[in-house]
């Protein structure tokens, strides 16, 4: 039985099923910083397969397209409340860099700068 895009019921659903369970696991990533929801660097890398450092270095080779409000990198005072209310973030604890974290925007554009591929089902809400 075709239906919706050409695929049976079954298999439209399960795919829908499929997107809405990737899109709800990024809730676990998101922390609000000064009052903006945003992900850490090394979030972004999970979430795209790729490593922290080729995000930062995505960053790095191009300063001018991470125009204020895609970007920042944490004061240590944020690091450090990071570390000691959230569990999963005891691997900053000895960090001596202190990470970057992108808004929705910085998001968006650092998918183009690091060849990652678009998941569009991700967002930050």
């Amino acid at each position: 039985m075709e239906t919706l895009f050409g695929r049976n019921a079954k298999e439209f659903i399960g795919n829908f099923m499929k997107q809405l369970l990737k899109f709800e696991k990024i809730d676990k990533f998101i922390v609000e910083i000064r009052d903006q929801k945003v992900l850490l660097d090394a979030d972004v890398a999970v979430i795209y397969g790729v490593t922290t450092k080729d995000i930062n270095k995505a960053v790095a080779n191009n300063p001018d397209k991470f125009p204020e409000g895609y970007i920042f990198s944490l004061l240590k005072v944020e690091k450090d409340e990071l570390v000691e209310n959230f569990h999963r973030f005891e691997r900053l604890k000895h960090s001596t860099v202190n990470p970057k974290v992108f808004t929705e925007k910085g998001r968006c554009y650092i998918t183009s700068r690091c060849h990652c591929e678009e998941r569009s089902d991700v967002a930050i809400s």
